[in-house]
């Protein structure tokens, strides 16, 4: 009883104020001795009501061990004026989307985003000939060069087939297998 009495004022007595967050919680630590090691415990005390999610991320890092020295004041302050930045960005991002929208919406087209627009379908098919143009003998050229394609990859279908079983169909033996040599 009197160990627990002892460990208990020790807790107490033996802590150091480390920092204070911009919610008011209160860190601390302490060294102790725990089978001839020492060791240091880290632990924070809540102002108002125990909420762990309102902890700043780099002060949970300092209470996991993530951290070897506390957050300094400067360091939260410069943190928290970045976090505002993006703050501000964000808004301004939600905005320009909005207004994006809103034009999209009044114009009746979608607006494209981007440097430079796609080419739409009739700029697309003036590049082509016309019937009277030769589209027969194109054709024909297309439909030689597919066909030669064809027998090309039935050529090497037929030369890449082996001997060899293949699938676990009824002819499967196991064991029987050998690789090629």
């Amino acid at each position: 009883m009197s160990r627990l009495f002892a460990r208990i004022a020790g807790i107490f007595s033996n802590r150091t104020q480390v920092g204070v967050d911009k919610a008011g919680n209160r860190y601390f630590a302490r060294k102790e001795e725990i089978d001839g090691v020492m060791k240091e415990k880290r632990w924070v005390m809540f102002k108002g009501e125990v909420d762990s999610t309102t902890l700043p991320v780099e002060w949970i890092c300092w209470l996991n061990g993530q951290r070897k020295q506390a957050p300094t004041p400067e360091e939260m302050a410069e943190l928290e004026a970045r976090r505002e930045r993006v703050r501000q960005n964000v808004a301004l991002l939600k905005k320009e989307e909005e207004e994006r929208k809103a034009k999209e919406g009044s114009t009746g087209k979608p607006l494209r985003a981007g440097k430079v627009g796609g080419a739409d379908l009739k700029s697309f098919i003036r590049q082509f000939p016309s019937e009277g143009d030769g589209v027969e003998e194109s054709s024909a050229t297309i439909s030689d060069l597919r066909n030669s394609q064809e027998k090309a990859s039935d050529k090497a279908k037929v030369e890449s087939e082996s001997t060899e079983p293949t699938g676990s169909g009824p002819t499967f033996k196991p064991g029987t297998w050998q690789p090629p040599t």
